[in-house]
């Protein structure tokens, strides 16, 4: 049982040996010239003017939600995929569900116009 898993902690750790590795390099030989101008915020060498932080549109955050709903539904639709013949009629019928709920989201959100590009 455990056996099956041992491809999966394979990469996993040449994943995390790769990413030390990566920093590590990077630190070691990337290039170093510290300044003044260069501790400053932003690492920009131009003096900041005006507050840290900017207001954003709330179409941003519209299209964040939105990314994230549809990204959800394809997270749920690969399992029930996978698993289709073994939930017969009621999963079809629970997908469907599903999909009837997310597309009253898609449709809300294109009467809104969230989906138009400025």
């Amino acid at each position: 049982m455990l056996g099956d898993y041992l491809p999966l902690v394979v990469i996993i750790v040449l994943a995390l040996i790769l990413a030390i590795l990566v920093v590590a390099l990077g630190h070691l030989f990337g290039p170093r010239r510290p300044s003044e101008k260069k501790a400053m915020p932003y690492e920009s060498g131009m003096v900041p003017y005006g507050p840290g932080t900017r207001r954003m549109h709330v179409r941003y955050y519209l299209i964040a939600v939105l990314f994230i709903l549809f990204d959800i539904e394809v997270v749920f639709f690969l399992p029930w995929a996978l698993a289709f013949r073994e939930l017969g009629v009621p999963g079809l019928v629970l997908i469907l569900f599903f999909v009837v709920v997310l597309e009253v989201a898609h449709l809300y959100a294109w009467k809104k116009g969230a989906l138009e590009w400025e």
